[in-house]
């Protein structure tokens, strides 16, 4: 690998560039782990060089973050401070950009009581539920990227010491970006092109529904709504910026309709959830809902994570990766939902992305009848595996083959 300083330098441009693709006299908002202080430098020189007006800092930290679950007084988790909202509410209703670098400890939150991360979520939910409205439909740029924290590097090789940990892991992180192969920037260009074509393909068959079968145990349908769309690599903010939410990104995705999924989903992966590490689940779900949850392990996170409102026991998104993505073909399992969801095909419970054609001019109301999902989480996990078969059905009932033995049959 080139000098890992240089290709840290590179991957900031790449998050700041062609991520948010930062424009002059804007603002930025960067959510950093204090342990990663030094890629968010890097972060925020970039964006100065773009032109960007100020760069504000929100520092994280995984050890005070779980000492406030298992010390602060109780009623701390019903409640959020009006600045925290207000600071939210503020850029985003300006048109600021919102850099999140996530390095959480997978099992951070291990052994706490879920009840108080329930609680915290459902506040927040609702405190910031402007904030989150406008985030869902990229009225203003956003990007999340990853890079390694000692105990997230850790977890993912637990045979290395530390420090070679970390080390490996920014190796994965950099070749899944594709920032370890010359121009960071063209690259990843290149890249958002080749999914822009399953997009087009996606869009112009306009599926009614789609059937996934694999040997895991999932078999489900989904209908999917009326207007429904296609989307993946770069997206255009409301201020009409190019930008690419997800670094890393494999996959194409779509919402389902909220009423309109019938069967089993397994999941191939484990799950990182609010700091505890969900493994061998599923869920049975009829006309839509949640109605059974299994899980070998974090069962009782799992369950409150689908009942945080009535929506969270819903859909609101189904996504497509071939299973010989450059994630998937790495052999890491990475712990980390940014990059596992990037090695295989997944669905979300929780919010829609309003992915149907005019919902800019849809009220809420209307968008419901339509078959979106409304809810103040959005959680994705893991069904594919190398033999899934996907087959989407016209409207005029003709079976097209979508995934054959795990990828794309196109």
């Amino acid at each position: 690998m080139a000098d890992l300083e240089q290709l840290k330098r590179d991957y900031a441009g790449l998050v700041i560039r062609s991520g948010l693709n930062i424009q002059n006299g804007q603002r930025l908002s960067i959510t950093c782990p204090v342990e990663c202080a030094d890629f968010a430098r890097l972060c925020a020189a970039e964006a100065y060089k773009a032109g960007c007006r100020e760069v504000l800092m929100r520092w994280r930290d995984d050890e005070l973050t779980r000492m406030k679950y298992l010390c602060a007084a109780d009623e701390v988790f019903d409640c959020v401070n009006k600045w925290e909202v207000d600071y939210l509410d503020t850029l985003s209703e300006e048109g600021a950009a919102f850099l999140t670098i996530d390095a959480d400890d997978p099992a951070g939150l291990s052994g706490v009581d879920p009840d108080r991360i329930k609680r915290a979520q459902i506040s927040s939910g609702k405190a910031l539920e402007a904030y989150r409205a406008r985030m869902m439909r990229s009225d203003c740029p956003w990007c999340v990227c990853s890079v390694p924290s000692k105990a997230w590097a850790s977890a993912v090789f637990p045979g290395l010491s530390e420090e070679e940990a970390v080390e490996r892991l920014w190796k994965e992180i950099l070749a899944a970006c594709r920032v370890d192969g010359g121009n960071a920037i063209q690259n990843w260009k290149d890249h958002s092109d080749e999914l822009r074509k399953h997009v087009d393909i996606l869009n112009g068959y306009n599926f009614k529904s789609l059937r996934y079968k694999n040997s895991a145990g999932t078999d489900v349908t989904v209908e999917l709504p009326e207007g429904h769309f296609w989307a993946g690599g770069e997206e255009k903010s409301g201020t009409g910026v190019f930008f690419s939410p997800n670094i890393p990104t494999e996959e194409v995705f779509t919402l389902p309709h909220r009423n309109g999924i019938n069967g089993t989903l397994v999941a191939t992966k484990p799950l990182s959830h609010n700091g505890t590490v969900i493994e061998g689940f599923s869920f049975r779900v009829e006309n839509g809902k949640i109605t059974e949850v299994r899980a070998e392990k974090g069962e009782d996170v799992l369950k409150n994570a689908i009942s945080v409102d009535e929506g969270a026991s819903y859909f609101g998104e189904v996504a497509l990766v071939p299973h010989d993505s450059p994630i998937s073909r790495s052999g890491v399992l990475f712990l980390n939902t940014l990059f596992d969801e990037n090695a295989s095909c997944h669905f979300a419970f929780g919010e829609a992305y309003p992915q149907i054609e005019g919902a800019e001019n849809m009220s809420e109301d209307e968008l419901k009848e339509r078959g979106a999902n409304f809810s103040m989480t959005h959680v994705d996990f893991m069904i594919g595996s190398e033999d899934l078969q996907i087959t989407g059905i016209t409207h005029d009932g003709k079976e097209i083959p979508v995934f054959v033995n795990g990828n794309f049959a196109f």
